[in-house]
């Protein structure tokens, strides 16, 4: 491996281990804040203090939550500058704007009404303070509106005009912010956010039912997450269907590498579905195949006689790295089977009484605490690996777009944000875990507010 090419693997790991840390954080802060504001809706329109006692409780999570994000942010934001300066001048043009609509949406809205969100119930009255909760929802929302339109832009470029120097400069921004893959990852990473924090409380519920059963708050946030499991994870499934067709038309290589399919089947013949098989691309075949016939055609083009285009039909150096792609996405559709089989079940439960008693339910809720966010996560190697070997699909080489670093650089750097990131990391993840292993209670600490009319009179 020349010196080129091992700094460009450096950049593109420590890529990864930065993006993965900050993403988990970013959605799960669209994840609470949408929690928190369903709270104390329930709150001000019913006036059972419960749904306030809740909302307080994981209300410190999602300042943890904040907290430790900002850190990895940064993060991310330093090594995207020192290591892909070449996409920035290449592409900034047209990525620039996106983000800055980004930083703005943020600043003004999730940090300008954070401080009113985590301290100022008492003093600004509960209807005031709903409205910064929303706020903070809707500007997590916001966010990831414009950050999700430039990577799908990356994926997906249209709108644009190449300069003579190979710089693109945008021409049709109602093309660019709404290209033709960003409806479908918006919706899908949407929903994934919402999906991965309730299977977390759902888990950190069913935890504090084992160690006492009878607990009302942590029964009502138990069946809350297990109901968004329930409405949400069917409409996953018809969104990732829907992603999966337009993948299929503006990136048919990714698809051809997520079934793992090295040559086209005779016609008529059918799409597998490789339910195993180890991919090798020197070969350029699989190994140990596992395979139920037609099957992929089925879900691929809704036809068990259709077809999709090989590996083999496409440039070897366009291809992007088949084995990361093709388990990461069986990793993660296995994971949503599960949270679709834990909202089927949860439904059983409930018919038998035994929603917030059986303890192998409960144990089994636990361990599925982190599925949605792993599955998450995979989803992201599917959709960026997949992309690979390109920034600007088809367009910008990942190679064209690193900076002139060598690897001593950018290895050093690494082990620094992974320090800095253990540090972070752990102190955050002790501190949450302190606050998940006991159940919210009546006599949360903080001031009591009393729910009134325009004039003040309570009700």
């Amino acid at each position: 491996m020349d010196t080129v090419e091992s700094a460009l693997m450096a950049a593109r790991s420590q890529f990864a281990i930065t993006i993965s840390f900050h993403i988990v954080l970013a959605a799960l802060s669209i994840g609470l804040a949408n929690f928190l504001m369903v709270l104390e809706a329930l709150w001000l329109k019913s006036g059972r203090k419960i749904y306030l006692d809740i909302y307080r409780y994981w209300l410190k999570v999602f300042a943890l939550n904040v907290a430790v994000g900002v850190a990895s942010g940064l993060i991310l934001e330093y090594q995207f500058g020192l290591n892909w300066s070449r996409l920035a001048v290449q592409a900034g043009d047209v990525l620039g704007p996106l983000m800055f609509y980004e930083v703005l949406a943020a600043f003004f809205l999730e940090a300008g009404f954070l401080g009113i969100m985590l301290f100022g119930m008492k003093k600004v009255g509960p209807r005031l303070h709903f409205f910064a909760t929303c706020s903070v929802a809707v500007g997590s929302l916001i966010s990831a509106f414009w950050i999700l339109s430039a990577n799908s832009w990356m994926h997906t470029p249209v709108g644009y005009a190449l300069a003579a120097d190979g710089r693109f400069i945008a021409e049709d921004w109602w093309a660019i912010i709404f290209n033709p893959s960003f409806p479908y990852r918006l919706l899908h990473m949407t929903l994934a956010a919402l999906l991965g924090t309730a299977t977390l409380v759902a888990g950190a519920s069913a935890w504090q039912l084992l160690k006492a059963s009878g607990n009302p708050r942590a029964r009502l946030q138990f069946s809350m997450a297990l109901w968004t499991i329930v409405v949400l994870m069917p409409v996953q499934i018809v969104v990732g269907d829907l992603h999966g067709q337009n993948t299929l038309q503006v990136q048919p290589q990714k698809v051809a590498a997520i079934e793992g399919s090295w040559t086209r089947p005779a016609e008529g013949a059918g799409e597998p579905l490789r339910v195993f098989a180890w991919p090798d691309m020197s070969e350029r075949r699989n190994h140990w195949e596992v395979a139920i016939p037609r099957i992929g055609s089925l879900y691929l083009t809704h036809d068990l006689r259709g077809s999709i285009a090989a590996l083999d039909e496409f440039p070897p150096q366009d291809i992007p790295p088949v084995a990361p792609v093709f388990f990461a996405f069986r990793l993660m559709v296995g994971l949503g089977l599960l949270m679709l089989g834990q909202g089927v079940v949860s439904l059983l439960m409930r018919r038998r009484h035994r929603l917030y008693v059986a303890r192998w339910w409960l144990w089994s809720s636990v361990l599925l605490a982190p599925a949605g966010f792993v599955a998450m996560l995979s989803g992201w190697v599917v959709t960026e690996v997949g992309r690979q070997p390109f920034t600007v699909y088809g367009l910008l080489r990942t190679a064209d777009s690193l900076s002139p670093v060598s690897r001593a650089q950018v290895l050093t750097s690494t082990w620094l944000i992974l320090l800095f990131y253990l540090l972070i990391f752990g102190i955050g993840l002790w501190v949450l875990l302190r606050v998940l292993r006991e159940p919210p209670h009546e006599d949360e600490p903080g001031p009591q507010p009393t729910l009134a009319d325009e004039t003040g009179h309570s009700r």
